[in-house]
């Protein structure tokens, strides 16, 4: 069963619809302070990620900084390329985002860059 690794703990918001992805598991405590212990924390996300495949998710919730860590890890664990899942507030319901760092063959050409 896939695994939704949510990045903070939270009361804020309800995550429920998120085990419609997989079983939730949580990566750090709320109100978990970075800039106090950045050594420790990255630790303890490439702990709670040791097993990031495929199949998993990222549930991008807490600090901006966090998260930036936990997509890092999760990229260096499964070759550049990791899930997550982004809350669509029209929508009211999660969508499943892919992201490759290194997919190759796709072309630029159909973005347009301001």
């Amino acid at each position: 069963m896939p695994t939704v690794y949510v990045v903070s703990e939270t009361t804020q918001h309800n995550i429920a619809s998120a085990l419609d992805y997989g079983k939730i598991e949580t990566i750090l405590p709320p109100m978990a302070q970075i800039a106090f212990s950045v050594v420790p924390t990255v630790r303890r996300i490439q702990r709670k990620l040791e097993k990031f495949c495929d199949d998993d998710y990222l549930l991008l919730i807490g600090d901006p900084s966090a998260i930036g860590i936990a997509c890092a890890v999760a990229a260096a664990k499964n070759q550049g390329r990791f899930k997550c899942l982004k809350w669509d507030k029209r929508e009211r319901r999660y969508i499943p985002l892919e992201v490759d760092l290194f997919k190759k063959g796709e072309s630029d050409e159909s973005y347009e860059f301001i």
